[in-house]
């Protein structure tokens, strides 16, 4: 079994920067991919990017250029991270982290509140 925590988040002003994270532990092996999603009020979860096991990274337009995804590989755990820059009152969204193991099914995270405004 695969478990995934997050943390970090919260209030920042528009402009601003904040990272989060999440670890995945566990059975890790069959692990092919991680991602961030965010929900937003009233709407449904959307696809805010992902990082390959090689490292390769996506992400949807509205991110490119200030949001960044990267990981850290070890024996027992990855840990992906969201650094998130310039941070718009649009980015306003619960964020969640995926592990995903294709046909083994995704593992999510608990989610975390990220507030932009003045």
């Amino acid at each position: 079994q695969v478990q995934v925590v997050q943390s970090g988040g919260g209030w920042v002003q528009p402009g601003e920067s904040l990272k989060l994270s999440c670890v995945a532990s566990g059975r890790i092996d069959n692990i092919y991919s991680m991602g961030w999603y965010r929900q937003k009020p009233g709407k449904p979860r959307g696809l805010v990017g992902n990082i390959s096991q090689s490292g390769t990274t996506n992400y949807v337009d509205s991110v490119k250029g200030r949001f960044t995804i990267s990981k850290v590989n070890a024996d027992d755990t990855i840990t992906m991270y969201l650094e998130m820059n310039s941070l718009k009152p649009e980015d306003t969204a619960v964020y969640y982290c995926i592990a995903d193991e294709g046909l083994g099914g995704g593992h999510w995270g608990p989610g975390t509140q990220v507030t932009v405004s003045s």
